[in-house]
């Protein structure tokens, strides 16, 4: 298997991971186990190697969801918020994931649709093979991967391959993921820095009144942490913490 046939295979998983339960509900040929006439006329049983590449694609699951969607940049920004805030481990980090993952599937949206369109419903119906599922459902994530990716980390990835493409669109997976991967955390610590400023200036604030009255044994975030937790709700913090973080993708036309 090449890298290009790799990366394929992994942008495919979660549109195949879908797909296959409903195709072996309609008697499609995946199927687990099938059964061969052994030695000495016995029975023995093989593993389909369409079940097994399906199954290895849940391994790519955490990757792609890394480095081929916007989780990192969700993640990385609502971290540094709620340790801006000063809160150790409130939200949990569980509540914060699932938070992320189902911003992710909001802004993925659209290209969830393109892959049911354009890979999942044909596979199911029968018009296109597996290999044709692949291959249809790296389009739409490649559109997307390149609308957020900016020139800089791009160009640094192909200039390291030593490749020369026409358009980006000629650029290869194995190039694009990096370049993408390094410009979602650029964007990620750009956001964090304009949350992060607001709640250490009320730190300083904070700071600088208890040094004034001579109250130096008090700590600054005994104090502080109530005045930003009130700042942060009653600006609707959420809300615009969310909405900041949805609409910073660029969506392909």
């Amino acid at each position: 298997m090449n890298s290009r046939r790799a990366w394929r295979l992994g942008s495919g998983a979660l549109a195949l991971l879908a797909a296959a339960p409903a195709h072996a509900a309609a008697g499609g040929g995946l199927t687990l186990m099938s059964e061969v006439a052994g030695a000495g006329g016995g029975a023995a049983y093989s593993l389909n190697v369409q079940t097994l590449l399906v199954i290895t694609g849940l391994a790519f699951l955490p990757g792609i969801l890394l480095l081929m969607t916007g989780f990192t940049r969700i993640i990385i920004v609502l971290s540094v918020m709620r340790q801006a805030l000063g809160l150790q481990t409130t939200p949990p980090n569980m509540v914060l994931s699932a938070l992320a993952l189902a911003l992710t599937v909001f802004v993925m949206r659209g290209v969830i649709q393109q892959e049911q369109t354009l890979a999942i419903d044909p596979y199911l119906a029968g018009r296109i093979s597996f290999n044709q599922a692949l291959a249809a459902a790296e389009p739409p994530e490649q559109d997307f991967m390149l609308a957020q990716t900016r020139k800089a980390p791009l160009h640094l990835f192909v200039d390291l391959s030593g490749g020369h493409y026409a358009t980006p669109k000629d650029v290869p997976m194995t190039v694009l993921v990096p370049a993408f991967a390094t410009s979602e955390l650029e964007t990620a610590f750009q956001i964090s820095f304009l949350i992060y400023v607001p709640f250490v200036l009320i730190d300083l604030a904070v700071a600088s009144v208890l040094m004034s009255l001579g109250m130096i044994m008090v700590s600054p975030t005994l104090i502080s942490l109530p005045l930003k937790l009130l700042m942060f709700v009653s600006i609707h913090g959420w809300v615009l913490v969310l909405g900041t973080l949805a609409s910073s993708f660029v969506l392909p036309r």
